[in-house]
């Protein structure tokens, strides 16, 4: 649940928290006092779209800090992406999210004191909490909104079928879409690829091998100066060996005597002991050094004949490195490359029948998914009209009807083969009409509020909120509204922007945003409000007379009708 808001800089707000609880959360107050601020900020604080235009002028930036404490499933999956950013919850496992938006539009966002990119904001946001609003009614009159609000009730295994067909129709299209341009565009591709033949038959001929330039280029620095590397190798090893044709002191036979010196004096002390067993390790290592020169010495031939062959493969070498890369390992993944693109280009008969068998064999197992999809959805469709026409019932609306329409659509794609529609039929008799047609304006908002409690029955995020979708509703059905947020926030943490006592009559908690004007300023803070005070602001939403005693008494009797309903 989300446990505490706070705004800063928003709109009318200048700074204010938001105390929140579990269960039905109700924030009430004067038209243009920044209810709507409230739920701005919500999107803000998960990822929504920043608008600099809302931010006050003074301080310049507007920031939205909110605390949630997460439990389940939810919580596990939350804390794991949160981890996966290199962020964590506080001691107590709660987790700090913040967004702060300047009048120059930059945006920042942190999570869990970390700042993260806003997408992370978003990812959360849609595991956390859902936002139901006006907006929502209109996105969810569209056809296509229709469908996925349907396919999202029908459970997760109709999801994973559907990600079965989304997959499927991918290969499908992409192989439908390779045959088509193969055969559409064979002249340019047999061109390309006699092209490429040509290449490959030049560097085949070749045959340059990983790294080949720079061993060559070693070997003939080698034999272009065999004379200088031998004369240099030739003085080192009589340095440390001698010639053995005079008696001229060499390194192995210092170290011998120096060693001998040594240890003929070590029995008197220790130390010349140790010293001589480290020259012993230094005549070692020189007779190492003196063995791999012998070596080197034998090895070290000047071949014209050699140099010259690596003069000719060089050249070859270069030839190719001017054409294709810039040096033998870049001409050998050009190579590799052009093998990889001629299977691409291949217009062969043989294989154009074997991507036609490929793309009917694909396209039957689309058409079996698709099948199979739209009996899931008409399945679904009766659930669904079943369970939201019962909650018609009981938001004063007993003699309507949704229908949820699954019919054939003009083509078969990645969602299937069908489009979804969502009818209403306002009573026994009358025609089932699409939505936007066959309600009235209160009627809509009581339909979209059945939907969404019917959503948020089948799961969902635990934190739900209503912006005013109680917009054009009143007398016994603005109660029926009340009672069914009331019910969801038994299972959920519900947040409702309001204008209807009879709907705030039924919260757990109730917010009041007041505005407070000083000169030309006006600013809005945030209180809750308990007893004779909530009284009071049920008296002004019924009346627009919080000192009424009349409007007071009729806010506590609408309190206490709303008490015997929660604890029923």
């Amino acid at each position: 649940m989300l446990d505490e808001l706070r705004i800063t800089g928003l709109g009318v707000i200048e700074d204010t928290t938001l105390p929140l609880a579990r269960g039905m959360n109700v924030i009430t107050g004067e038209t243009g006092a920044g209810k709507t601020m409230v739920v701005t900020g919500l999107g803000l604080l998960f990822g929504g779209r920043a608008d600099a235009g809302r931010v006050r002028a003074d301080p310049g930036r507007a920031m939205v800090e909110g605390r949630l404490r997460l439990a389940g499933a939810v919580a596990t999956t939350v804390h794991t992406r949160v981890a996966d950013a290199g962020a964590e919850p506080d001691d107590d496992g709660s987790l700090l999210l913040s967004r702060t938006v300047t009048a120059e539009g930059r945006s920042r966002a942190h999570v869990g004191g970390r700042s993260m990119p806003v997408s992370t904001l978003s990812e959360i946001g849609e595991q956390v909490v859902a936002v139901h609003g006006q907006s929502d009614q209109l996105r969810l009159l569209r056809p296509a909104e229709q469908r996925a609000a349907l396919d999202r009730f029908a459970g997760a295994e109709h999801e994973k079928l559907l990600g079965e067909m989304r997959e499927t129709f991918g290969r499908w299209r992409a192989v439908a879409d390779d045959l088509a341009d193969r055969r559409r565009n064979a002249r340019e591709r047999n061109q390309e690829a006699d092209l490429l033949r040509l290449g490959l038959d030049e560097i085949t001929r070749v045959d340059p091998q990983p790294g080949e330039d720079d061993d060559l280029k070693a070997e003939a620095q080698r034999l272009e100066h065999a004379e200088g590397l031998r004369v240099a190798a030739i003085a080192a090893y009589q340095a440390v060996a001698g010639d053995g044709a005079d008696e001229a002191p060499h390194a192995v036979g210092l170290l011998g005597s120096a060693k001998r010196s040594l240890e003929g004096q070590a029995g008197v002390d220790a130390k010349l002991g140790d010293l001589a067993a480290r020259l012993d390790e230094a005549a070692t290592l020189i007779g190492d050094v003196t063995a791999e020169l012998s070596s080197y010495l034998d090895s070290l031939d000047a071949d014209p004949a050699r140099l010259e062959t690596i003069y000719g493969r060089r050249a070859d070498l270069r030839a190719l490195t001017r054409k294709y890369a810039d040096d033998v390992d870049g001409v050998i993944a050009w190579a590799d490359r052009a093998r990889g693109r001629l299977g691409e280009l291949d217009t062969s008969d043989d294989l154009l029948d074997e991507l036609d068998r490929e793309r009917q064999r694909l396209e039957d197992e689309v058409n079996a998914l698709a099948l199979r999809v739209t009996a899931a959805r008409k399945e679904a469709a009766g659930r669904f009209s079943e369970q939201v026409s019962v909650e018609l019932a009981g938001l004063a609306m007993p003699h309507s009807r949704v229908e949820v329409a699954v019919v054939p659509a003009a083509a078969t794609s990645a969602e299937g083969a069908d489009d979804v529609e969502l009818r209403l039929l306002a009573h026994p008799g009358a025609p089932a009409l699409p939505l936007q047609k066959g309600a009235s304006g209160g009627e809509l908002s009581r339909v979209m509020l059945a939907i969404e409690v019917v959503f948020a029955g089948a799961g969902g995020p635990p934190t739900l909120v209503f912006d005013e979708v109680d917009a054009g509703v009143g007398g016994r059905a603005a109660v029926e509204i009340g009672r069914r947020l009331a019910r969801l926030a038994r299972t959920h943490q519900v947040l409702v922007v309001t204008h209807l006592p009879q709907v705030a009559a039924f919260a757990d908690r109730h917010l009041v945003v007041a505005k407070d004007t000083g000169g030309a300023v006006t600013t809005s803070g945030v209180r809750v409000v308990e007893d004779t005070e909530r009284a009071r602001e049920l008296a002004r939403m019924l009346a627009g007379l919080p000192d009424s005693d009349l409007g007071i008494a009729h806010a506590e009797e609408l309190l206490a009708v709303a008490a015997r309903e929660r604890r029923n």
